[in-house]
């Protein structure tokens, strides 16, 4: 079976960016945090729950991806997904941090304010 990575969260987006390959090429793709409200109603997920989240439900999100690359709307919910269309993975930034940690890259909205003020 093919690889989810997660990369990730987008705050500016309130979602996790995903990386999956689909007929040999990488695709990224934005999982918005509201198709795991069930793990906290009302609140976001921990990051933690997040990347548990994802992994376990890593199956319907390759097809959501592979759905979405070929143009069309994938079944609900997974229909909120969003393909990212930017660098090619060769730039995508690494990380080498601990386990579980995926590749992170900067928000481009560096100079929004804060969700805590």
């Amino acid at each position: 079976m093919t690889r989810v990575e997660v990369q990730g969260r987008d705050v500016a987006n309130e979602a996790y960016r995903i990386a999956t390959t689909v007929a040999g090429s990488p695709v990224r793709a934005l999982v918005p945090e509201c198709l795991m409200q069930g793990l906290r109603p009302g609140d976001r997920p921990s990051h933690r729950e997040a990347y548990e989240w994802i992994a376990a439900h890593k199956a319907s999100l390759i097809r959501a991806v592979e759905t979405l690359s070929r143009g069309k709307l994938p079944r609900r919910p997974y229909d909120i997904l969003t393909l990212i269309e930017d660098a090619p993975a060769s730039s995508w930034p690494k990380y080498s941090g601990g386990v579980g940690a995926g590749p992170h890259a900067p928000t481009p909205s560096s100079g929004a304010p804060s969700k805590r003020t």
